[in-house]
């Protein structure tokens, strides 16, 4: 009962499990979700070809490296950003834990 009405919050091992799927199934959607789009509507299909075409005439070895290491870097930020974010959940609710036992 003091589930139901948020006496008891969801336990920091709820928490860590949904950091890990998010972290594993949010890149993986995303990149499925690119590309069912992608699918469907045939000018972003084509806009993405010509910008394949684009990319790769004109730019050089050294950029496509910069262009891959800067969307790498992209990505372990967004990662590190959803670690800190569930990180600040779980210590909310281990301030929470800690104040409720005084009171």
């Amino acid at each position: 009962m003091d589930f139901l009405t948020f006496k008891t919050f969801i336990s920091i091992e709820a928490l860590i499990s949904f950091y890990y799927l998010g972290a594993v199934l949010l890149p993986i959607g995303l990149l499925l979700s690119l590309n069912w789009v992608s699918q469907k509507l045939g000018f972003v299909t084509s806009a993405v070809q010509q910008g394949k075409v684009f990319l790769s005439e004109r730019l050089s070895l050294i950029q496509k490296l910069k262009l891959l290491l800067l969307m790498l870097s992209l990505f372990f930020f967004m990662e590190l950003f959803w670690r800190m974010l569930f990180e600040f959940l779980i210590a909310y609710i281990q301030i929470r834990d800690a104040l409720v036992v005084f009171t």
